[in-house]
C-alpha cells in the first residue's frame, strides 16, 4: 500500500468492499459508481466478482431483481439506510431470489443513529454496537423469505472519487451548496420573532433544517474516516458561514473527538464556501487543458467530474453523427492505465500549451515502443497531427489495447481543440479583462451597458455570439468581480434594460435548454408574459438591496452554473 494519502485511503475502503463481491450481483448508485470509476476502475471490480458473467446494475426503483441463478447480491451505497433508500432495498430484494444480501452505506452507523433522532448520551452509550445496522439485517432476511438467509450490513466510508494522488472530489455532496442571502428569509420564516436572523453570519447548527444537518453530519462523517486513515487531528479554518458550521460540526463530532486523542499527526483543514469565489467557477483565465476538456465535451452519464470521448475515430465506422452512439464512449478515469495516469497527471497541472505537447510526446512514445510507422514533425502541435498519430494504433489490435487509456486522453484533446466552444473560450477571456478595465473606471451602469449589444434572440444569433446560457455566466463574472456598490439611478435605468433584453431572449427561444429549464422551474412556459419572467429571474435584485448595495441574484443562478456548464 502506498503512503497515506487520498488515493489510498479510496483503494483501501473499496478493497474491503470488493472482498464481498465474489460471484455476486453487483447494485451500486451513481456516486458510489463514480467513487469506484476513479479510485480502482471496473477492471478491478470484475476481477472481485470472478463470474464469467459480471451482472452490475444500477441502484434504482425499477433495477431488476436476480434469478434462480443469482442467490448472493451486494448494494453500495452512499446515503442513509432510511426512506426511499430501504424501500428500494425492500422492491428489489422482494423480486429476486437472494439467499445472501450484503449493504455497504457510505453513512457510519453514528450518523445513523442521529438520522433516528437517538440522543447524543444514548448514543454514547451504544459505542460498539451497531443496533441500526442489525435492524436492517433482520429485515433483509425477512425480505428475502427465509430468517436462516444471511444478511449484513456494513459502513465503508466512500467519500471520495481521486481525480489524482493529490486531488480528490466528493460525487455524493455535488448538490450541497452554501446558504445564499434569500435563504435567511426562508429560515426566518419558520422561527419565532425574537428569534429571528439578520444575515447570514448569525445562522448556525440550530437554524438549519434536519435534512440540511444530515447532509452536513454525513459529509463530516466521511472527513472524519479520512483524518483517522491519514492519522492526522486536523485545524479548521474557515472562510464563509456555510464552512462555519460545517467545520464546527465536525469539531463536535464525537468520533471525532476519540479520534483526535490518538493521533500522531496534524494536518490544517481549509473549508472555503464556492459563493464567495464565483470567479473561480465561472471565468475563463484559467490556461489548462483539463479545465476546457471538462467544460467543452459532453457529461458522462450518471457522472459529476467526467466526461465522453468520442471514440469512433478508432473503429472502422465513418465518423458520421449518428455512428456516435453505436460505440461506448471513452473517458478521462484511467485508474489502471500508469502511463495514462501519468499523462492525466501531467495535464492537470501544466499549462495548455505544454499540456497538448506533452500528449504528442505520450502519443509518439507508444508508437515508436509499438513500432508503428510515425512520421515526427516539430513546431506547433495541431488537432491533424494528433489525430494522425492516433490513427496509427486504429488497425493493431494489440498496440490499441496496450494504450487504450492513452488513446482516450488523446481523443479528449482533440475534440476539444476542435470543439466551437474552445474558440469561443478566447473570447470570453478578453471580454473578461475589457471588463475588468471598465470596472476599474467606470460606473457599474456603463459596464452592463456594454453588455447589452450582445443579448441577441436566437434568430439573430451567430455562432460567434453568446447564448443565453453565456451571458448569465458573463453576468455572474460582472457581479462577482465587482462585490458591493451604491445604486444610483443610471444603475437602476441599465439593469431595467438588461431584465428586458434577457426575458425577450428567454422568450424567443424555440427550446429552452435543460440548465434554463432549471432556473424558470417546470412550469414557465415560452409563451408565458415577458413581465412574469422578467419577475421571475431578477426580481431579487430589489429584494436584496440593502443599505444603497446589491446583493446580486447571480448567486442564486451560481449553483445551477457550476454543476451544469462549468
Amino acid at each position: 500500500m502506498s503512503a497515506p494519502g487520498v488515493l489510498s485511503f479510496t483503494q483501501q475502503v473499496w478493497e474491503q468492499v470488493l472482498a464481498k463481491m465474489k460471484r455476486a450481483l453487483v447494485y451500486l448508485d451513481a456516486a458510489c459508481a463514480e467513487s469506484l470509476h476513479w479510485g480502482c476502475g471496473s477492471t478491478r471490480l470484475l476481477e472481485a466478482v470472478g463470474s464469467p458473467a459480471c451482472h452490475l446494475r444500477e441502484f434504482e426503483p425499477d433495477a431488476a431483481g436476480g434469478g434462480a441463478e443469482q442467490p448472493k447480491a451486494v448494494f453500495v451505497l452512499s446515503c442513509l439506510l432510511k426512506g426511499r433508500t430501504v424501500e428500494t432495498l425492500r422492491d428489489i430484494i422482494r423480486r429476486s431470489h437472494f439467499q445472501y444480501c450484503v449493504v455497504v452505506t457510505a453513512v457510519s452507523h453514528a450518523v445513523h443513529l442521529t438520522a433516528n433522532h437517538v440522543p447524543a448520551a444514548a448514543a454514547a452509550e451504544l459505542e460498539g454496537q451497531q443496533p441500526v445496522f442489525e435492524q436492517l439485517e433482520e429485515k433483509l432476511c425477512e425480505w428475502m423469505g427465509n430468517l436462516n438467509y444471511t444478511a449484513e450490513v456494513l459502513h465503508a466510508p466512500l467519500l471520495l472519487a481521486p481525480v489524482a494522488p493529490y486531488l480528490a472530489l466528493t460525487p455524493s455532496f455535488a448538490s450541497l451548496f452554501p446558504l445564499l442571502p434569500q435563504d435567511v428569509h426562508l429560515l426566518n420564516s419558520a422561527r419565532p420573532d425574537k428569534r429571528r436572523m439578520g444575515s447570514l453570519a448569525e445562522v448556525d447548527a440550530t437554524a438549519l433544517t434536519p435534512e440540511l444537518l444530515l447532509q452536513i453530519r454525513c459529509l463530516v462523517s466521511g472527513l472524519s474516516s479520512l483524518c483517522e486513515h491519514l492519522g492526522v487531528r486536523e485545524e479548521c479554518f474557515t472562510v464563509g458561514s456555510f464552512s462555519r458550521i460545517i467545520a464546527s460540526d465536525l469539531a463536535n463530532y464525537a468520533p471525532a473527538k476519540n479520534r483526535r486523542k490518538t493521533a500522531s499527526g496534524r494536518a490544517s483543514v481549509v473549508f472555503v464556501d464556492r459563493t464567495l469565489d464565483l470567479t473561480g467557477a465561472v471565468g475563463h483565465h484559467g490556461d489548462n487543458l483539463v479545465e476546457k476538456i471538462i467544460s467543452v465535451l459532453p457529461q458522462l452519464p450518471g457522472h459529476t467530474n467526467d466526461v465522453m470521448v468520442n471514440m469512433v475515430e478508432l473503429t472502422a465506422l465513418q465518423a458520421k453523427e449518428e455512428n456516435h452512439n453505436m460505440v461506448a464512449p471513452g473517458c478521462l478515469a484511467q485508474s489502471n492505465d500508469t502511463a495514462a495516469k501519468a499523462l492525466w497527471e501531467a495535464l492537470l497541472s501544466t499549462k495548455h500549451k505544454e499540456a497538448v505537447m506533452e500528449v504528442r510526446r505520450h502519443l509518439v512514445e507508444a508508437a515508436s515502443r509499438e513500432n508503428l510507422p510515425i512520421k515526427m514533425s516539430m513546431g506547433r502541435v495541431t488537432p491533424g497531427q494528433l489525430t494522425s498519430y492516433i490513427q496509427l494504433f486504429k488497425n493493431n489490435h494489440k498496440a490499441l489495447m496496450n494504450h487504450c487509456g492513452l488513446l482516450q486522453l488523446g481523443l479528449a484533446t482533440v475534440q476539444t481543440l476542435k470543439h466551437p466552444q474552445t474558440a469561443k473560450w478566447d473570447n470570453f477571456l478578453a471580454f473578461e479583462r475589457l471588463l475588468l478595465q471598465s470596472i476599474g473606471e467606470s460606473a457599474m451602469s456603463i459596464v452592463l451597458n456594454q453588455l447589452l449589444p450582445m443579448i441577441k434572440p436566437s434568430n439573430q444569433r451567430t455562432s460567434d455570439d453568446y447564448s443565453p446560457e453565456e451571458l448569465l455566466i458573463l453576468l455572474i463574472y460582472i457581479y462577482s468581480v465587482t462585490g458591493e456598490f451604491t445604486v444610483d439611478k443610471d444603475l437602476g435605468e441599465a439593469e431595467e434594460k438588461l431584465k428586458k433584453a434577457l426575458a425577450h431572449v428567454f422568450c424567443e427561444e424555440s427550446e429552452l435548454s435543460p440548465l434554463l429549464q432549471k432556473i424558470t422551474g417546470p412550469g414557465m412556459m415560452l409563451s408565458a408574459d415577458q413581465t412574469e419572467m422578467t419577475w421571475f429571474l431578477l426580481l431579487s435584485l430589489e429584494e436584496e438591496t440593502q443599505a444603497n448595495t446589491i446583493v446580486p441574484l447571480w448567486y442564486q443562478l451560481a449553483s445551477f452554473l457550476t454543476t451544469d456548464i462549468i
